[in-house]
């Protein structure tokens, strides 16, 4: 049997029941896509769901208010996606009559569609044979071929292509594409894979030299960088402060409470100095409340040290800073917040 033919007998007894697998709808299989791009499966299905019911199609995403998209998608990270996905979304309404593009080149001009979502969605909705390389392809291919080049490195990843293009099952490229990637999900995992009864380990280069813990080969990934954020929940009566990021920064587009940076640990008294002359100029009914234990947030490429300080003021600034936005305490669930904030407000006592 060829390896293709493997793999497929392989996922049609073991895969999981899935509900973008009934799906031959671009959009439903562009969004499963979005949505698991840096997420497992475990954590992505409910988003999936969630964002299915509220967004049944392209054109009641395109429609939908930033914000709300933003709420759905909060806790998920990677946030760009989301923007992109709106973004795309509303070009696709607006100048492509509604309807995706059918072909491999034509969803690689669509903005945050990538090789790897374009190649999804053209081989599963229109059966176009174009191989699919995420991380389990990638390892599976390199275990199986015992590929010695770096993954995640160029070359490594230029080997790795051209061996999945030489496995493709042109005639039914989706399937195919959909078994490979399960069983590196399933079955040629990263720690502890199931090789015994493996139906692919007798072809397998790394299992027949004993080095399966060896392979994939990656590129270290660079160190996170540290960064301390202060947050200041500014409560007068019933109201508090939000206000929204912006700019080529983490978290753009959500809100959060005012902050202050600073570049190692900054003590109390030195973050309120700041905050009167930075955040709260000329008030001076201030009041520190509280200050929350230190915080730790683990991202992709940083670390956040931060802490949540609780100030009670009886006004507010005249002029109001132009992207603070007024809201009542117990309003805050309707505005999509960074995970950090979203946690903290879950235990905080209001």
């Amino acid at each position: 049997m060829k390896i293709s033919e493997i793999l497929v007998a392989w996922y049609e007894k073991n895969k999981r029941d899935l509900p973008w697998r009934y799906s031959v709808d671009p959009y439903r299989i562009w969004l499963s896509e979005v949505i698991l791009q840096q997420t497992r499966i475990s954590q992505g299905l409910d988003y999936y769901l969630s964002f299915a019911e509220a967004f049944p199609d392209i054109r009641s995403l395109a429609e939908a208010p930033e914000e709300r998209v933003m709420k759905l998608w909060q806790g998920l990270g990677y946030y760009s996606r989301a923007r992109y996905m709106h973004a795309t979304a509303k070009h696709v309404v607006e100048q492509l009559g509604g309807e995706m593009p059918r072909t491999y080149e034509g969803l690689l001009k669509l903005k945050g569609v990538g090789s790897y979502t374009a190649a999804a969605i053209a081989s599963i909705c229109f059966n176009e044979p174009r191989a699919v390389v995420d991380g389990n392809v990638a390892r599976v291919i390199s275990r199986l071929f015992g590929v010695e080049e770096a993954v995640n490195g160029p070359r490594g990843h230029k080997i790795i292509a051209s061996l999945a293009e030489e496995l493709l099952d042109r005639e039914q490229p989706g399937l195919h594409n959909q078994a490979i990637m399960e069983f590196g999900s399933l079955q040629c995992v990263p720690d502890s894979p199931v090789c015994a009864g493996c139906p692919l380990s007798g072809r397998c280069v790394a299992w027949k030299h004993n080095r399966v813990d060896l392979l994939p080969v990656k590129v270290p990934k660079r160190r996170p960088t540290a960064r301390w954020m202060y947050f200041f929940i500014f409560r007068n009566g019933n109201e508090v402060i939000l206000m929204k990021r912006d700019g080529n920064d983490i978290w753009k587009s959500l809100y959060q409470f005012p902050v202050l940076e600073s570049d190692g640990p900054a003590e109390d008294g030195e973050l309120l100095v700041r905050m009167e002359q930075e955040l709260m100029p000329g008030v001076a009914e201030l009041i520190l409340e509280r200050v929350s234990p230190p915080v730790r947030h683990q991202l992709t490429h940083r670390t956040i040290h931060a802490k949540f300080l609780h100030i009670r003021t009886g006004r507010w600034p005249d002029p109001m800073p132009d992207t603070w936005v007024r809201v009542p305490s117990g309003r805050l669930d309707d505005y999509p917040v960074p995970r950090i904030i979203h946690r903290y407000l879950q235990v905080a006592n209001f």
